[in-house]
């Protein structure tokens, strides 16, 4: 697999039922501290909510994902809040509902529907966009070459995570994986340059 789809903004939605309100976040992230993050600034944002239930799936291989559905009836909430972020096949996704209980009880087809409902709503109103495999790299060069270093990852769409310049610098860069032999050639051919994988 070359590519993954995911999103790369936020996207919010509301939805409604016997007075209850579901507000919900769909947001990407690279693993699961930037999730905690995000869940701890809505429990801040909303503080008197009675429920932050969520779904999330990160990673190539299908097996990095959870789901809570934080007080509310056994399979109600994460279930089918991550059902959403499957039936579209994204990854390194996440979607938090806050929920404000209006007095009604739904049942469990009722907040099944609503979270369901809910988790797609703020899916539609972001783009899926389709993101290249990255494998990373270490690279180590004289600043004379980094330029030249430069103009290579950029002609390849490489992601840059790091730069440290100094008279030696070390960047670490994510290669897509389809190009990788190709961009790690071009990159040896600069005689000077370093690379391993990190």
């Amino acid at each position: 697999m070359d590519y993954f789809k995911t999103i790369d903004k936020e996207g919010f939605a509301e939805f409604k039922d016997r007075g209850s309100r579901f507000l919900a976040y769909a947001f990407p992230m690279k693993d699961a501290d930037a999730f905690k993050l995000r869940q701890a600034a809505l429990k801040k944002e909303h503080p008197k909510a009675v429920h932050y239930c969520f779904g999330y799936r990160l990673g190539l291989d299908g097996n990095n994902f959870r789901a809570s559905d934080d007080g509310e009836p056994s399979g109600t909430a994460g279930k089918p809040i991550l059902g959403q972020i499957d039936s579209r096949g994204l990854t390194n996704a996440g979607i938090i509902i806050v929920r404000y209980f209006g007095g009604t009880l739904l049942g469990v087809p009722g907040l099944i529907n609503a979270y369901k409902t809910a988790a797609a709503l703020a899916l539609q109103v972001v783009p899926e966009v389709e993101k290249a495999v990255e494998i990373n790299y270490s690279l180590h060069c004289s600043y004379p070459l980094l330029n030249d270093v430069m103009t290579i990852l950029k002609q390849y769409n490489c992601t840059i995570l790091s730069n440290e310049q100094s008279l030696f610098c070390t960047i670490v860069t994510g290669i897509p994986r389809n190009r990788a032999e190709q961009v790690t050639q071009k990159l040896r051919d600069l005689h000077g340059v370093e690379l391993e994988k990190v």
